[in-house]
């Protein structure tokens, strides 16, 4: 039922997805000649809205499967919190006429329900090169959003996912298992089980106290960051957030290019950005490449189960 496995299937699904985004602007009072254009699709899939009366805006429709409303509602309720407490810049919400912040509307062909939310559009664009600088200020951002978790009371209805090593690589893995990979043959398999047990048995050393697990981005890429001309940075994606180590966040920085060889620079800037606004022990430090190594056994599943999304077409069996 994930969306990236429907549209492996062909465009009928995408074309009953973009009809779904259409009907949902209409809760939003939304022009009727207002155009809606596909930008990406991962997770979920986003478009742009363009409407002659209110603007450009983001409409995310949900896959089926990942996010109930609950979930949804504590992303967003994150956001607002890290804008308004942390000085990070993030989305707005914007509402429906009725002032929900989560529109459903139904699939007339299968009649699944599909979530919706509708965010401001944000000037802005991704880092152009894998700079160093651009390192340091995603550090910076991550650790302001650390210290914004720790702190933070959440609402007692507040809700979203672990990512823990069972939640990764377990019998139940969320992205499916790194042994379904592409390319996962038997020497791969030999290898990576390798690094399998390996990650288990550290992350087990490692522990998951206040101090090294909580709420998280988990997807600290620079394409979630974007950039104005005024050079301004606002932080999007946010809908793996869950609990995790705060470390992940760390991993995630270096996705898909975990094996180039600027990585350990881009590792010292990132991690110079953090020390400025947050600390690290050196047991924290000493552990930073188990967290590069589980995004990439994690980045492997994540191929294999979404073999739709642009980027999983792009690097597969390669990766």
């Amino acid at each position: 039922d994930m969306l990236p496995h429907d549209l492996s299937g062909g465009g009928d699904v995408l074309e009953r997805v973009t009809g779904c985004a259409r009907r949902a602007l209409a809760s939003y009072g939304s022009h009727p000649e207002s155009a809606v254009r596909l930008l990406n699709v991962s997770e979920n899939a986003t478009y742009l809205v363009e409407d002659p009366d209110a603007g450009r805006s983001i409409l995310r429709v949900h896959r089926l499967g990942y996010h109930t409303p609950a979930p949804l509602a504590s992303e967003l309720a994150w956001m607002d919190a890290l804008r308004a407490d942390a000085g990070v810049r993030t989305p707005r919400v914007l509402p429906a006429t009725d002032g929900a912040r989560i529109v459903t509307v139904t699939d007339e062909v299968t009649g699944d329900e599909r979530c919706c939310v509708r965010f401001e559009f944000v000037d802005g664009s991704e880092p152009s090169d894998e700079s160093a600088a651009h390192f340091a200020e995603l550090g910076g951002i991550t650790a302001r959003m650390h210290r914004h978790a720790r702190e933070w009371t959440r609402p007692g209805w507040f809700t979203r996912f672990r990512w823990d090593y069972d939640a990764a690589f377990g019998t139940r893995a969320r992205w499916g298992r790194w042994q379904d990979g592409i390319g996962v043959g038997p020497a791969e398999r030999e290898v990576l089980g390798r690094l399998d047990r390996t990650l288990r048995d550290r992350l087990a050393a490692f522990g998951t106290g206040p101090e090294r697990f909580g709420l998280v981005h988990a997807d600290t890429r620079l394409a979630n960051l974007l950039v104005s001309e005024a050079g301004e940075v606002s932080v999007i994606g946010f809908d793996d957030c869950g609990f995790s180590w705060f470390l992940c966040d760390v991993g995630t920085s270096v996705s898909f290019c975990e094996h180039q060889r600027q990585v350990p620079r881009l590792i010292d800037a990132w991690l110079s950005g953090y020390r400025r606004a947050g600390s690290l022990s050196a047991q924290d430090e000493a552990e930073i490449w188990t967290f590069v190594l589980f995004r990439r056994l994690l980045l492997v599943a994540w191929i294999g189960s979404h073999q739709a999304a642009d980027i999983a077409r792009e690097l597969g069996a390669g990766y």
